[in-house]
């Protein structure tokens, strides 16, 4: 966490360095480039019956997407727009996962009640 907290410093830093910035932000890009191709590598192979627990996992994620979206935009210094926008997009996407994965989970709860 304290990592992420620096690199997030580092960048928004009015003192730093073009080059620190741009070095940084590709380092950054890479590593979401490559967590999302190892996420989606892992869901491909899970077989259908393991995807009801594999979708409330995610959704204790997304959860703490939301709690910890929340803790940086309330401590974000003022004047730093993109810590905004990141926030709320983390939030909005974070909350349709979790909304969604509700839906479809109580959707399959109503399969197995008795008429």
């Amino acid at each position: 966490m304290t990592a992420a907290w620096n690199t997030m410093s580092v960048l928004l830093a009015q003192d730093a360095t073009p080059t620190t910035r741009s070095a940084l932000l590709i380092a950054v890009l890479f590593i979401l480039v490559l967590a999302s191709l190892y996420g989606f590598e892992i869901i491909q192979k899970v077989p259908a019956t393991l995807h009801t627990p594999l979708m409330s996992g995610s959704n204790a994620i997304s959860g703490i997407t939301i709690v910890g979206a929340l803790i940086c935009i309330i401590h974000m210094e003022p004047g730093h727009w993109i810590v905004t926008i990141l926030g709320f997009l983390a939030i909005v996407f974070a909350m349709i996962n979790v909304v969604g994965g509700f839906l479809v989970t109580d959707r399959m709860l109503q399969m197995f009640k008795r008429k």
